[in-house]
């Protein structure tokens, strides 16, 4: 699933699987229980953390840069072995505001897999009402192999460098361009973090590996029960973490639901029919304030506008040299990018792409560029997708034969064309991992699962679609839905519905009350379209050497 990571953002070969499934969920959680984690250390964060987390100072009130804290928790490579080689997390506490001892920690995990969350505490923070930031420590925490833990999963750093092969439509020469560039990049992995290597990673970054970090960090917190808010495929971790430990299950809130049923190889097929529908709505969005974006009237038309562009950055990459950097876009750089629209429905992130795609029109290259360029030298840390990766292809075998990854990709781009090659090519290492693959856990199936989880989720959300909620909801017995219909919002606790009834109040009164909706599903109204701003776009005039 291309960019599972709740953005601004979800997969072996011909190797034997190594069963996780639901009946070994309690010898699962019997092995977690044999290591016991030592009590944690909080002290002042390193100067890059402080950093990451003043970009949250301005959310809110409270400055949480200058109250987070940090702590690092080890914990074992291999949970089976809990007195060998261990590895290293990075936590984070932003610590509650109030009087008096705190009412609990929230464990916070902003999906992916690939999403630095030790700076996702602070944020979550930030963003708590004042209510929650008095009663609540908010605990971050990146997951083993991410960001600040160690060690540290990279593979190649040049591997994003642009412009990037196009993604072509099935049977062109990019084809034998992308597997042998996938099939590169799985190998560099495994030089770096297989069996042979100091640390053998590559075999113990399954989603299982980190629910039993959650549990240990559950323990290290000194709380018998985990309280905790997943986004994304932070959602696919709770639900796991839920089935493996049900008893130690505290208040549970999952945002922008993981359908357990189809990970992962389904799941990016659905993925790239909702991209298509939301990106097809963002067009007429733009038709819609045609006066400020000049890309057409209708949307057909900014459709026709948007793939020609596409088409021509394909086999003519757009190259710019600009204070002191050369930056290119080609196919694959635009798609990245022009996606987060279909994540965020805001004024901020509509704007931005309508405005720049307009000066492109209007001839302005340096600000189309600026926006959708990516650098050409120079490498770029390649932790998260590393790391993305590593994760979804040892989940669960992925299909070994690429001549089915083409015709399902052939078939679903006859209606859905915006993502699906995309999707396939983020993907397609998985194609040659050498790690192997294993069964997901059987989510729910567990005698003693929690009643009490909350959810949260978009019907139009594009990278977790709404029948995946509805999957997850059936399954988790006696869960609670909290539905914001018609909103294309990837995840939407914290997104501004503020409202009396709104989202973010039911959040509130879950963790604060432990109160939950009076009935199964409640639906609450969407907040409805951004509006741009006034004269937002560059392009006033009539095209110059504007695309046709």
């Amino acid at each position: 699933m291309k960019k599972l990571l709740a953005v601004a953002a979800a997969a072996g070969l011909g190797l034997s699987g190594l069963g996780l499934g639901a009946t070994s969920a309690s010898a699962t959680a019997g092995t977690s229980g044999a290591f016991r984690p030592a009590s944690l250390t909080w002290h002042a964060c390193q100067p890059d953390i402080v950093t990451g987390a003043q970009a949250y100072d301005g959310l809110g009130p409270v400055k949480v840069s200058t109250i987070i804290q940090c702590a690092e928790l080890k914990v074992p490579l291999d949970h089976a072995r809990p007195n060998g080689q261990q590895i290293t997390l990075e936590l984070t506490k932003t610590p509650h505001q109030g009087t008096g001892a705190a009412k609990g920690d929230i464990v916070v995990n902003p999906g992916g897999p690939g999403g630095e969350g030790a700076l996702f505490g602070p944020r979550v923070y930030a963003q708590n009402s004042a209510s929650m930031q008095a009663a609540y420590n908010v605990i971050g925490f990146d997951p083993r192999g991410i960001g600040f833990s160690t060690p540290k999963l990279t593979c190649d750093v040049n591997y994003s460098n642009a412009p990037r092969p196009d993604y072509g439509t099935g049977g062109r020469r990019d084809d034998a361009e992308w597997l042998k560039k996938s099939k590169d990049y799985a190998d560099a992995c495994y030089k770096n973090f297989g069996a042979h290597a100091k640390v053998d990673l590559l075999d113990h970054i399954k989603t299982i590996d980190s629910v039993q970090d959650m549990d240990s960090i559950r323990q290290a917190l000194g709380d018998k029960k985990l309280d905790y808010y997943g986004a994304s495929y932070g959602t696919y971790l709770g639900q796991t973490y839920a089935t493996v430990f049900p008893k130690n299950v505290g208040r549970m809130v999952l945002d922008g639901n993981v359908g357990p049923k189809g990970v992962w190889y389904d799941a990016q097929l659905n993925q790239d029919v909702a991209f298509n529908k939301d990106m097809d709505y963002y067009f007429g969005w733009i038709a819609k304030y045609d006066s400020t974006y000049h890309l057409g009237a209708t949307q057909s038309a900014v459709r026709s506008f948007y793939y020609k562009l596409q088409d021509k950055l394909a086999e003519h990459p757009l190259t710019y040299t600009g204070g002191g950097q050369t930056v290119a876009v080609g196919e694959d750089e635009l798609v990245d990018n022009i996606q987060n629209a279909a994540y965020r429905r805001s004024q901020a992130v509509w704007n931005s792409y309508a405005a720049a795609l307009s000066a492109y029109k209007a001839g302005d290259v340096a600000t189309f560029a600026g926006t959708f360029g990516a650098a050409t030298t120079g490498g770029s840390d390649d932790n998260s997708f590393a790391v993305y990766l590593a994760v979804q292809c040892t989940d669960t075998q992925w299909p070994l034969s690429w001549a089915k990854w083409h015709a399902d990709a052939v078939r679903t781009n006859k209606t859905s064309p915006f993502l699906t090659w995309g999707n396939v090519w983020f993907n397609a290492p998985c194609l040659y991992w050498h790690a192997k693959a294993g069964t997901p856990v059987d989510v729910g199936h567990t005698k003693d699962l929690p009643s009490n989880i909350l959810m949260f989720q978009a019907t139009e959300d594009a990278a977790t679609p709404y029948a995946g909620a509805l999957e997850l909801h059936k399954i988790l017995r006696g869960s609670h839905l909290v539905v914001q219909d018609g909103d294309r919002t990837h995840c939407i606790v914290h997104r501004g519905d503020l409202r009396p009834g709104g989202v973010d109040s039911y959040f509130d009164a879950y963790f604060l009350n432990g109160a939950l909706p009076k009935t199964d599903t409640v639906h609450v109204s969407q907040l409805g379209d951004p509006v741009p701003p006034a004269a937002s776009a560059k392009s006033k005039a009539e095209p110059s050497h504007a695309l046709q």
